[in-house]
């Protein structure tokens, strides 16, 4: 639900209808002041995603569901790392959504796009079937109750950004969610890579979240892994408000002829 009577995404067209001229090129710190003056309640953080979000050729588009065709979200053109201008129909490529990204990512990207594919269909998928990270990563995102009973997918005010693959400073949270009282929760997937890797991160992305979203409140963490050893176990001890889970992996086998 919108905080203002116009959404952000609207709201974001009237600033550039205000400050914007064809061609102008702009950074999200140019929104971010616009929308403190004017609409003071929305986080800066949420100017900053719709600016990146609106943007047609945004390789980040493809981690948020809600930017459809027809929603009112192309508005920009990403000239660069932290440059946008107006998004111009008549010569500029045509919007991009989703799956239709993977060509656009960087080669790391388009390496762990590729690692994507599923081991079984979304009909009879079941906690235990992960192939990669994105896979453990996409099933928690639709099942959080049962990580946590009162677990639920963050959302941003309008709905069109989600907590799944949520942009933290240039690097992204795998799952961010909110308990059952509303504290934010930050989920880490630990598949093969180290621990201190992991904690890191985890500890890294509570604070930015503590300091961007949740106005000073406590957060907490959960790493999910596939086995959680001693030294993972000895690491997160010293750590208030992080929670370890374990998760099995089951093969099923049927005939087929």
């Amino acid at each position: 639900m919108s905080i203002y009577e116009k959404p952000t995404k609207d709201l974001m067209h009237i600033f550039a209808a205000e400050t914007l001229k064809p061609g102008q090129v702009f950074g999200k710190m140019e929104a971010v002041k616009w929308f403190a003056q004017r609409y003071p309640k929305i986080r800066d953080t949420t100017v900053r995603m719709h600016v990146d979000g609106m943007s047609v050729n945004s390789p980040n588009r493809k981690h948020h569901k809600g930017i459809k065709p027809g929603k009112n979200f192309d508005l920009f053109f990403k000239m660069g790392p932290a440059q946008y201008r107006l998004w111009d129909p008549a010569t500029d490529p045509a919007p991009e959504y989703g799956k239709d990204l993977v060509d656009a990512v960087s080669p790391d990207e388009k390496g762990e796009a590729n690692e994507e594919s599923r081991l079984a269909d979304e009909d009879s998928e079941s906690a235990s079937q992960f192939a990669y990270e994105t896979d453990l990563r996409d099933y928690l995102a639709r099942n959080l109750g049962k990580l946590e009973p009162g677990l639920a997918l963050y959302q941003d005010e309008d709905g069109a950004f989600d907590g799944v693959e949520f942009p933290a400073d240039g690097r992204r949270i795998d799952i961010l969610a909110r308990d059952k009282g509303g504290t934010f929760v930050v989920i880490e997937l630990k598949v093969s890579r180290g621990h201190e890797r992991t904690i890191g991160q985890l500890l890294g992305y509570m604070g930015w979240v503590k300091a961007n979203l949740a106005d000073g409140k406590d957060v907490r963490g959960i790493i999910v892994a596939r086995s959680v050893d001693k030294d993972l176990k000895l690491a997160t001890s010293m750590v208030l408000g992080v929670k370890l889970v374990e998760y099995e992996i089951d093969f099923r086998l049927k005939s087929v002829g």
